[in-house]
């Protein structure tokens, strides 16, 4: 994957988590790359785009750190296989934000 296709990937990716979050009640606030989700319970929950290494990161508060590398359509975990979005939602749950990604 080219940088300028991770870049389009990237952006893509967290423009339409953070659509889906705000459209399922959430806040959440894209800028500069880097994905904020808050919850009502004071929780934050962040994503952005680590260019050099192509990946997207996570940070959690149920969970830790975790670097996904894209896989076709899909962000895996470098750690432990994981998908993003799957994880993501049921973090997100857990944070009383329900929602689904398409």
């Amino acid at each position: 994957m080219t940088e300028q296709e991770f870049e389009a990937l990237a952006a893509k990716t967290l423009s339409r988590l953070a659509d889906a979050i705000e459209d399922a009640g959430g806040e959440a606030e894209l800028g500069g790359g880097i994905l904020t989700i808050s919850s009502d319970d004071g929780r934050t929950f962040l994503l952005n785009k680590h260019a050099p290494l192509k990946q997207l990161w996570y940070s959690s508060p149920v969970s830790g750190a975790h670097h996904y590398q894209a896989k076709g359509t899909a962000w895996v975990s470098t750690r432990d296989g994981s998908d993003l979005e799957q994880r993501l939602q049921a973090e997100l749950a857990q944070a009383e934000i329900d929602v689904e990604f398409d």
